[in-house]
């Protein structure tokens, strides 16, 4: 009996201990790091500030940066590298955008100055509002961050100026062509032209910016032809001019008197006759005037010589006519002395 109870305490303990150790948890195995292999948004948030840095021209301002955040994105493996270069490109945006931002305000403000000097806008005041209205939507949205919008905004800005600047130099070149007095060279295409100008003047207002471009392009075709026709008349008249005050010079006989004169209007002059051969009608024009200015001042130049010179012999006349009579008068002081 007593056997049996120790074999049946022992069964006892071995069960328990059986029970306890599978009711136990399994031992803890070393815990393994971490993985770091990137998930879809990191890569993109990495994606995302690359495109935002080209679309603003970082690599144009900071290209050796630039560089060397390609060579980090093409070598990144996991997450942190990713997170890494996204805060690169970042880092290079947020030094970006004031230069862009400045040059975009260069350019729009080079284009309204160049529109203002023009003249023009004083009888189109309006079409200069609406355009710097753009402009102000493009650097308040700038101001507020907007970026991309800021961008659109200013490019609408720039293309408002420089379809207006189509416009002022239609204008100019009518300008000209009233101030040089070519209008008579030409009043067929002068008119039509005018005509054309008002109809883009119409277009523009009705907001047809297109047509009213094209309309633009056909007055300047218009108006080139007028000048072109007025240069190529005007220059033929100002070489007739040259070339009868250089007759005049040579008949003055200046390339004598005044030989490095004359010769600096001829060498204009010839210089106009090759302009004029080569059909660069404006340069000869202008060649042509400076010629016949110079031949202008050798002939003053002969006329001045010439009038000193004859001072001179004057002069000298008058001294000889006295000592001629000084003469005399001596002669005919030693006779009376001598009687």
């Amino acid at each position: 009996m007593k056997k049996n109870l120790s074999f049946f305490l022992i069964l006892m303990a071995v069960t328990a201990l059986i029970v306890s150790c599978a009711s136990k948890p399994p031992a803890a195995t070393p815990a393994t790091p971490a993985t770091t292999a990137p998930t879809a948004g990191q890569s993109a948030r990495a994606d995302e500030a690359r495109r935002k840095a080209m679309d603003f021209q970082s690599p144009e301002y900071f290209p050796s940066e630039w560089e060397a955040l390609e060579a980090q994105y093409a070598a990144a493996s996991n997450a942190t590298e990713y997170n890494t270069v996204a805060a690169g490109y970042n880092e290079l945006f947020n030094k970006t955008i004031p230069l862009y931002a400045q040059a975009r305000e260069d350019e729009i403000m080079s284009a309204r100055e160049e529109l203002i000097a023009s003249g023009l806008m004083e009888y189109y005041p309006q079409f200069l509002k609406d355009a710097d209205d753009i402009a102000l939507s493009a650097k308040s949205q700038y101001e507020a961050g907007d970026y991309y919008p800021a961008r659109d905004t200013a490019a609408r800005a720039l293309k408002e100026y420089e379809n207006l600047l189509v416009g002022a130099r239609v204008y100019l070149s009518r300008e000209e062509i009233i101030n040089r007095g070519f209008l008579k060279y030409d009043p067929e295409n002068f008119a039509r032209a005018d005509e054309v100008g008002q109809t883009a003047v119409e277009q523009y207002e009705a907001g047809n910016k297109d047509g009213a471009l094209a309309s633009l392009e056909e007055a300047q075709l218009r108006y080139n032809i007028v000048l072109a026709n007025g240069w190529t008349i005007y220059s033929a008249e100002r070489r007739e001019i040259a070339a009868a005050e250089r007759q005049l010079a040579v008949a003055d006989k200046a390339n004598i008197a005044v030989r490095d004169t004359f010769r600096e209007g001829d060498a204009l002059f010839n210089q106009a006759e090759e302009s004029y051969a080569a059909e660069k009608f404006q340069e000869a024009a202008y060649l042509y005037i400076d010629s016949e200015a110079i031949f202008a001042v050798s002939r003053q130049e002969t006329e001045e010589k010439r009038r000193l010179a004859e001072e001179a012999i004057r002069l000298a006349e008058e001294i000889i006519e006295e000592s001629n009579e000084t003469a005399i008068e001596a002669e005919r002081i030693i006779e009376g002395g001598s009687k």
